[in-house]
């Protein structure tokens, strides 16, 4: 493989996360991580987009996507090791996935929240910050797919893990993946501040506003129930 592909996380997995998981919960049995000892990207491009991201979103949508990184990061490090990309590439992604749910975003366009999102960050990235495009266009195409959940064909490594762990602290989904310590240290650091209302919220208002929307795929009802009835994050919220 190029070193494109393994440094931005271009390999493709399979779309289904039962194939991934070999049909289990989990690979191995998760242990307690700490946001301390998992490290955050230092970089002069992780640290303008940690700052953008930090101006552009709610506090409640920046500490969902901070929990999005350290979920993900631990699901990476216990469950899949040998998946390859830069930390630098999904802490981006994780920071841009719900740009496009801002206000001033989500009524700027009739587009779906994640594509127009992806174009934002496909912009900030390559034109503003002048990051690498292998690395602008994999933060983008998981931005674009980051709810295209389903069972046939493939999706990038970055995409996947995004996907496993939005699911997680939106859903409760694949909560054998992440331990019970692991959650609560996040939360102390990135508060819920009752997030589940607050995106179901979102949903319907983006659904409201654009009823042809990626969104409703999920089901228009099931989809802010079911992150409503987050039973695995209700305790934190």
């Amino acid at each position: 493989m190029s070193d494109a592909v393994i440094s931005y996380g271009w390999e493709a997995l399979p779309r289904d996360p039962s194939i991934v998981l070999d049909g289990k919960n989990n690979i191995k049995d998760p242990q307690p991580q700490t946001v301390a000892s998992i490290k955050l990207p230092d970089s002069t491009l992780a640290a303008s987009v940690l700052e953008y991201a930090q101006t552009e979103l709610s506090t409640e949508t920046f500490n969902h996507s901070m929990r999005v990184y350290y979920y993900g990061m631990a699901i990476h490090l216990q469950q899949f090791p040998g998946w390859q990309f830069t930390d630098e590439t999904y802490l981006l992604a994780c920071l841009l996935h719900d740009i496009g749910t801002t206000d001033k975003n989500i009524s700027a366009t009739r587009m779906s929240f994640e594509y127009y999102g992806g174009i934002l960050a496909l912009d900030l990235l390559s034109k503003e910050l002048h990051a690498p495009i292998e690395q602008a266009e994999s933060v983008a195409e998981a931005v674009f797919r980051h709810q295209d959940i389903g069972e046939t064909g493939k999706i990038t490594t970055i995409g996947q893990l995004l996907q496993l762990a939005t699911i997680f602290d939106n859903m409760g989904g694949h909560k054998d993946l992440v331990h019970h310590d692991t959650i609560k240290d996040v939360t102390t650091h990135y508060p819920r501040n009752k997030w589940s209302s607050c995106f179901a919220a979102t949903i319907r208002k983006e659904n409201g506003l654009k009823p042809w929307a990626h969104t409703t795929a999920l089901g228009e009802e099931d989809f802010p129930n079911g992150v409503l009835n987050n039973q695995l994050m209700q305790p934190y919220d």
